[in-house]
């Protein structure tokens, strides 16, 4: 069984260069009049189609009158159309109306200087009658179920700082209606339900932040670590804002951005790429190109010293340091790479095997990178200590950890099996028509999908001297944020 393991390891790691080549030959690119990227790579394994909408919009492009906005959109463009997720939209449509006037209302009352309890209390009275009435219009998560019933699977959609994207994938002959569906979303969105789904996103964000201990680290430790780039701000957006983001925003938001010129359509399957192009010109082309999404151009000053939060919550002590360093392309996020498979890639690197396995500090560590991934991004370590040892015992062997890499070269041995590792993953991902879909669609929206062509390569041209360049020239204490989560003393 491990000459077979080691075989199958080896046949991919020789087969990446050949597979890398032969992918970028085989991706079929079209850009069309109004803006849209198509990306196609036929594969006729099985009978099904993986399919993504990624539009070049994320949390990073709000401002301070919108943060968490795309993250909302998210949810309520899954609450239908003029034809989906009604019984009859023009006897709704009045109702939507003054639904949006009453919420409005509320919204501009509840932030006057001198607020009218009394009449806010009426009038969320009256939102809830006209919530109530409204609901005998809805029909409740009707995209899912006609997706469910032609035989597609996991139907669902994310939004990271840098893009927003929906996914499915389902049997190849119901690619029409998947462009049929997405096409009618982008026309035709209703944002029904808005009210209501702006308290799911609240409770959302108190459940995965606010209560929960790791969610509230990473947020402390990612608004810490940048001062000026909006990367510092939640996806989700502070609870602050989700209270106050109006229909009318999240209206002009979409139609402003969620076009063609800001989206890149990937498929990847079993289709003819004719049969396809003529598919997604059919029901995309004829879309208005929309407003290209602005640049970010904030740029985070050099940090000049040591940044150090101290959160009490009642939960096991935890510490993330956060190290600022490039984004891709940039060589050095490559370097980045290789050294945090070095650190901890596996049970046997430096420092898994020193914390976790031999000296028992720490219950586990891991290392990865943050928030985004278009701009300069972050190089993380978190550790969680092992009773009865302390943070300060566990940061202090993860700074000698990193200090020897900044004068002792990495050996040859070491630096292979980091390469092999990072390659025989991204072909472990490669190898199902979702996993690469979701790469190529990523790379397409932050850079380019030619990224992933050439990754291996990149990999390959690191040596030790870089990857001690690159120690020192990130992972200094002038240049770090320590987050780190502490029950509360008692006084």
């Amino acid at each position: 069984m491990y000459r077979l393991i080691c075989f199958l390891s080896l046949f991919l790691l020789l087969s990446q260069p050949l597979y890398a080549a032969h992918l970028a030959e085989r991706v079929h690119e079209e850009h069309f009049e109004n803006g849209l990227t198509l990306l196609m790579l036929e594969r006729h394994d099985a009978p099904t189609v993986s399919a993504f909408i990624s539009f070049r919009v994320g949390g990073a492009n709000e401002g301070a009158q919108n943060r968490g906005i795309a993250h909302l959109l998210e949810h309520m463009l899954f609450k239908g159309t003029k034809t989906l997720g009604t019984k009859d939209y023009v006897a709704e449509k009045p109702l939507l109306d003054q639904i949006e006037i009453v919420g409005s209302r509320i919204d501009l009352l509840k932030n006057t200087s001198v607020i009218d309890q009394k009449e806010i209390e009426v009038l969320r009275a009256r939102l809830k009658d006209l919530q109530q009435e409204h609901k005998q219009y809805v029909v409740k998560d009707e995209f899912s179920r006609i997706y469910s019933e032609n035989g597609g699977v996991g139907y669902n959609a994310f939004t990271s700082k840098d893009q927003t994207t929906y996914l499915i994938s389902l049997p190849s002959n119901k690619l029409e209606l998947w462009a049929s569906i997405e096409s009618d979303r982008l026309q035709n969105a209703v944002l029904r339900e808005f009210y209501t789904e702006r308290e799911v996103v609240r409770e959302e964000r108190r459940r995965s932040y606010e209560s929960n201990p790791s969610g509230l680290l990473y947020e402390a430790l990612i608004s810490n670590a940048y001062t000026v780039h909006p990367y510092r701000n939640p996806v989700i957006g502070w609870d602050s804002d989700i209270a106050n983001l109006s229909l009318e925003e999240a209206r002009d938001f979409f139609s402003r951005y969620y076009r063609p010129v800001n989206m890149v359509i990937t498929l990847v399957g079993d289709f003819k790429s004719e049969e396809a192009l003529a598919l997604v010109k059919k029901y995309f082309s004829k879309i208005p190109a929309g407003t290209p999404v602005p640049q970010v151009v904030d740029v985070e000053p050099p940090q000049r010293g040591e940044k150090r939060i101290m959160i009490n919550f009642d939960a096991e002590p935890n510490v993330s340091i956060a190290f600022h360093k490039p984004a891709m392309p940039h060589l050095d996020d490559y370097c980045a790479d290789l050294l945090m498979n070095i650190l901890a890639g596996s049970p046997t690197s430096r420092l898994y095997k020193r914390l976790v396995v031999e000296e028992q500090l720490a219950s586990n560590v891991e290392i990865y990178g943050a928030p985004g991934s278009r701009y300069n991004n972050l190089f993380v370590v978190e550790a969680t200590p092992r009773h009865p040892h302390t943070v300060a015992e566990v940061e202090a062997a993860i700074y000698e950890e990193l200090n020897k890499l900044k004068s002792e070269p990495v050996s040859s041995t070491e630096l292979k099996r980091a390469r092999n590792r990072l390659v025989t993953d991204n072909l472990r991902q490669m190898r199902s028509n979702n996993g690469l879909a979701r790469l190529l669609s990523s790379y397409a929206v932050i850079g380019s999908w030619q990224y992933l062509t050439d990754y291996a390569e990149k990999i390959e041209a690191i040596d030790p001297p870089k990857l001690i360049a690159f120690a020192n020239r990130y992972l200094t204490a002038t240049n770090r944020t320590v987050a780190i989560l502490q029950r509360e003393v008692e006084k």
